[in-house]
C-alpha cells in the first residue's frame, strides 16, 4: 500500500493517503467519475467501460487505479491505463467537488507518476478538456506538456498531453 501524509505521520485531520484499488472502493472509484463527467460532458462508452468494470478493463490489462483517502473516506481517484509496452494512460482522475483545493489532486497526480515508474514506464499521456482549467494547471504543474496526433475515443477530448519519464 502506498501512503503519503501531508501532516505529521499519525494525524488524522487533513491526512492525505494514496492506496491502490481494491473492490472496497469501486463504488466511489465509479461515483468521484461520473459527478465530474455528467457536470461537464456527458458519459460516453469508454467511461462506462472503465467505471463499471475496473479491474477488467484496468487492473487486469496491467494498469492500475489509486485511491485517495481523506480522513480515511475515499476523495480521490485515478488510473493508470496500460496503453502499449512501458506507456500509460493517466485517466479517470477525480477529486470531490468538496475537497478541491487541498492538493489532493497534485498527490494523486504525483503517485501515479512514481507508479508508472515503478511499473517501467518510458511515457505517460492524457486526455482532457481545456473547459477543465484547473486541471489543466495541474497536469502542467506535473510536468506535462501539449502533444497532438493521438486518436481519442473521447469526443469531449480537446487536448492531450503526455509527459516523458
Amino acid at each position: 500500500m502506498m501512503e503519503v501524509n501531508k501532516e505529521t505521520p499519525g494525524s488524522s485531520p487533513g491526512e492525505i493517503r494514496v492506496v491502490n484499488y481494491s473492490a472496497a472502493y469501486a463504488e466511489a472509484f465509479k461515483q468521484l467519475n461520473e459527478d465530474w463527467i455528467k457536470k461537464y460532458f456527458q458519459m460516453e462508452e469508454s467511461d462506462y467501460k472503465a467505471l463499471h468494470h475496473p479491474e477488467e478493463y484496468i487492473i487486469d490489462k496491467g494498469g492500475h487505479i489509486l485511491i485517495a483517502l481523506y480522513e480515511g473516506k475515499p476523495v480521490g481517484a485515478c488510473a493508470l491505463i496500460k496503453a502499449e509496452d512501458k506507456v500509460f494512460e493517466l485517466a479517470k482522475m477525480a477529486v470531490s467537488d468538496e475537497l478541491k483545493g487541498k492538493g489532493i489532486g497534485f498527490v494523486l497526480g504525483s503517485k501515479a507518476i512514481d507508479k508508472a515508474r515503478e511499473s517501467g514506464a518510458t511515457k505517460i499521456y492524457l486526455e482532457s478538456n481545456t473547459v477543465l482549467e484547473p486541471a489543466i494547471r495541474l497536469y502542467r504543474k506535473l510536468g506535462f506538456t501539449k502533444v497532438s496526433g493521438i486518436p481519442s475515443p473521447y469526443t469531449r477530448c480537446n487536448i492531450q498531453m503526455e509527459l516523458q519519464l
